[in-house]
């Protein structure tokens, strides 16, 4: 109930937003992220003249048993062209204090990376944005969900 909860308040929050281009979540299977499970999002390009910030998403528990998370993401086109790749690091909690970071609601907390600034697609058409977990174990425990956004840059 808490999960769902938590849920509705960001899709709430996220309808309100005139930058959004694309936002969806991933919630992964019984809070487990697996080695082999990539987290793939697929959004339309209408105005390939506009440039684009590109956002990774993830929600965790508190339990989270370490401060970073690595990961991999990919920007591919309608042909599966590589057009980015690169390996991110990013914190979800403070590594001296352990306090969390993100926006949180109870043992839950949101966090939001910019991936690319002002990033400028090739062309109009369909794109993806995928994310594989590089934490050197086979299940990553208390990642609850992976998220992918795209916004207009701000001109």
């Amino acid at each position: 109930m808490r999960y769902l909860s938590t849920f509705i308040l960001c899709i709430v929050l996220i309808s309100c937003d005139s930058s959004r281009v694309y936002e969806d979540f991933n919630d992964m299977e019984e809070a487990f992220w697996h080695l082999d499970s990539i987290q793939t999002f697929t959004f339309q390009i209408e105005d390939p003249s506009q440039r684009y910030h590109l956002m990774a998403n993830f929600r965790n528990a508190s339990s989270y048993p370490f401060y970073n998370l690595y990961f991999q993401y990919t920007v591919k086109d309608s042909l599966d062209n590589i057009l980015d790749q690169k390996l991110k690091q990013v914190n979800l909690f403070d590594p001296k204090t352990g306090e969390p970071y993100g926006s949180g609601l109870g043992d839950l907390f949101d966090h939001s990376f910019v991936l690319e600034e002002d990033y400028q697609f090739p062309a109009e058409g369909t794109y993806s944005l995928s994310f594989e977990q590089y934490m050197r174990r086979d299940t990553l425990p208390f990642i609850l969900s992976v998220g992918a956004r795209v916004e207009f840059a701000k001109q």
